[in-house]
């Protein structure tokens, strides 16, 4: 037994059910986050007026009943839509603050969150405004708020893999920028092995690699990913449960999965909170954490999901500590930040 598994079955009331001051004070990191996706209503209709943009929609309310998804392609259509009103490096920067000021407020102390170049290259948005944005909010976070960040570039699986060998090549002069590649968007009909050799390109450029995998897609997908993609976490990751054989895999290997509850429930891969194998997962040694994936769409940022889990499955403080733990080991931060954060959960744990 580790030092750290130990402290969490001697600890006063870790059996007991987690309440919002406990997950609050968790320091906690998030590791499926589409920057994109955490654009609030409020911040689009002050972009769009900023950028002279005409919105499809007379204003907050309207544009929150248009968030009644019924699966992954319906939120994507809106989704992609909203992103238009992302114009300038002031646009990128402003998203990104936002979403770090509400990290800051949740107990959030590393992110590595995901952008999707494609959704604005496409539409003539150069490489460098994106980043220059994100990036020079991502340092601010640091230096400001002490919460540390690596960034993930994101290939469209929808498009083709010569578009994401051109996204990666005008990312080449960025290196410094962001971690890592992942891979998102419609998951149906585009299995892994279609960007095998883009996924090879940036292993060579000692680039760390995440993919989608096992939300709407099947278990051949979350296969794929590992063992052509070569993949370190798998996003998502849920349709293990309909494999033993991959629970077990999953588990020995201790490959992590990014599962994102309130995402989970709010496209229907589970009809309701109380469904979801979370925490079944987590008791069968599986390295699964919690993340908020599109919060602006699907109603909570990592704290909500965390409170959610505590809600509708009785989860105890012992688990939602696991989580957070899981959450800082699967992260792509060294070794000693790995310590650091874990010392910090510890305290949490005890006091």
């Amino acid at each position: 037994m580790s030092g750290f598994e130990h402290i969490l079955q001697n600890t006063r009331a870790a059996s007991e059910r987690a309440d919002e001051a406990f997950l609050r004070a968790l320091p906690k990191t998030e590791l499926h986050l589409h920057l994109e996706g955490s654009l609030e209503p409020e911040l689009m209709f002050e972009l769009a007026a900023r950028n002279g943009i005409q919105l499809p929609y007379q204003d907050v309310d309207q544009i929150r009943q248009a968030y009644n998804f019924t699966n992954l392609q319906s939120f994507l259509d809106i989704y992609y839509q909203c992103a238009d009103v992302l114009r300038t490096e002031q646009d990128f920067y402003d998203l990104t603050w936002a979403y770090l000021q509400r990290c800051h407020e949740e107990g959030v102390v590393h992110i590595e969150p995901f952008f999707d170049p494609q959704t604005h290259t496409d539409r003539g948005i150069a490489m460098q405004t994106v980043l220059d944005g994100i990036s020079r909010a991502l340092a601010d976070g640091h230096e400001q708020l002490g919460i540390s960040s690596g960034l993930i570039l994101c290939f469209l699986r929808h498009l083709s893999e010569e578009a994401a060998f051109a996204t990666l090549e005008q990312a080449i002069p960025y290196l410094h920028v962001f971690i890592g590649v992942g891979l998102d968007s419609s998951e149906l009909g585009n299995p892994p092995e279609k960007f095998a050799k883009v996924f090879a390109a940036a292993a060579e450029l000692g680039l760390h690699r995440v993919a989608h995998a096992g939300e709407e897609g099947p278990i051949a997908y979350i296969e794929g990913a590992l063992d052509v993609l070569n993949v370190e976490r798998i996003d998502h990751g849920v349709r293990c449960t309909d494999s033993e054989a991959m629970m077990t895999r999953l588990a020995a290997e201790g490959i992590p999965l990014t599962v994102c509850p309130l995402s989970n429930t709010r496209l229907k891969v589970y009809q309701h909170m109380s469904e979801h194998p979370i925490l079944e997962l987590l008791q069968r040694g599986l390295c699964v954490t919690v993340n908020a994936d599109d919060p602006a769409f699907f109603g909570g940022y990592l704290l909500a999901n965390y409170q959610a889990l505590a809600d509708h499955l009785g989860m105890t403080r012992g688990q939602a500590a696991q989580l957070a733990a899981n959450s800082i080991q699967a992260s792509f931060i060294t070794v000693e930040q790995k310590t650091l954060l874990l010392e910090k959960l510890e305290q949490v744990i005890v006091a």
